[in-house]
């Protein structure tokens, strides 16, 4: 019965891929409000890693999603946020011919993981693949297969180490308005690995899903504005569609959704926790080890913690003296 399920799901989605332009609305299963998981992930939590790809390396939606912290969870100045996003990463080891100009293949998050876990150590981990598990091709079932494998030993990798792991469905990927009629649309087969991990909520996993709701904003985006885009490239989204995968989550967690990104009286707070962020990813990424080439080296981890922890006492200070 599973097998007949999942050909249907598969024969359904590779129908979407063959239909001229391939339209961003979600499929009606995942049209719903997105169960949160509530704010009772973060009660017992000391530190949260973000894992995921350059989407999540570039660190905007990580940072918002902090900055939002820290202005709900004032009393908890000791939350760590780390992230250790990797360009180019894949869940699923996959990495197709000729990548980066042949200069090396994708790099798999199994090969750090089990270092990211043991030297992290963390209560929480939001994890956000699948944007090039798919290698940007159409949905095939071995490549389908590699993906769900991947997740479900993050995921069980993830418990072991005492963590509880959240999922979060993969940004939208956009040709833009300029699709030509009949072209594959690579979001077709997001829409199939988002769906599948939605899916696994009845197996009482945690998934936030930022992808239908990204479909969602960029087809009304679309009609005010034809043109409209949030990633030029087609992949990595800009400020505004990482808030929209950041609203996603706070929602998801019970956390106020308000748009301070364009708020002058948060400028300087998210600046200082963008500085603090990006200081500790170079410095994980380091510590914990990685194969992708071209990352800066971080600072050894004793001196990236000095350099935090004056930057966590401006934040705190900068809380404190907006709450007046």
């Amino acid at each position: 019965m599973r097998s007949k399920r999942l050909a249907k799901r598969i024969a359904l989605c590779l129908l979407l891929q063959a239909t001229p332009c391939t339209p961003l609305c979600p499929p009606r299963q995942c049209q719903a409000a997105d169960p949160s998981p509530s704010a009772d992930l973060l009660k017992n939590c000391k530190t949260a890693v973000f894992l995921g790809d350059s989407i999540t390396f570039s660190g905007q939606y990580v940072q918002y999603v902090e900055t939002a912290l820290r202005l709900s969870l004032p009393d908890r100045p000791d939350l760590q946020i780390l992230n250790l996003g990797l360009s180019s990463e894949t869940v699923s080891g996959l990495s197709e011919d000729g990548h980066a100009g042949g200069k090396f293949p994708r790099p798999n998050l199994h090969e750090r993981l089990a270092r990211v876990l043991k030297k992290t150590k963390p209560d929480l981990i939001f994890a956000c693949y699948g944007m090039n598990d798919g290698i940007y091709l159409p949905l095939e079932e071995s490549r389908f297969g590699a993906f769900k494998e991947g997740i479900r030993k993050l995921h069980r990798e993830a418990e072991a180490a005492g963590a509880k792991i959240v999922h979060l469905t993969p940004p939208s990927f956009d040709p833009g308005p300029g699709e030509k009629p009949g072209a594959f649309n690579y979001n077709a087969t997001l829409d199939a690995y988002s769906t599948w991990l939605i899916e696994q909520r009845s197996e009482g996993w945690n998934v936030i899903d930022l992808h239908f709701p990204m479909n969602r904003e960029i087809q009304i985006r679309r009609e005010a504005d034809p043109e409209f885009r949030f990633a030029r490239d087609r992949i990595h989204p800009n400020s505004e569609g990482h808030w929209v995968m950041a609203r996603e989550i706070l929602r998801a967690l019970a956390l106020p959704t308000e748009d301070f990104t364009q708020n002058p009286a948060h400028t300087q707070l998210l600046g200082l926790v963008r500085t603090r962020s990006d200081l500790f990813k170079l410095a994980w990424l380091s510590e914990t080890g990685h194969q992708r080439p071209g990352v800066p080296n971080g600072l050894p981890l004793p001196d990236a913690n000095a350099e935090a922890a004056k930057i966590a006492e401006q934040i705190q200070s900068l809380i404190r003296t907006q709450a007046k």
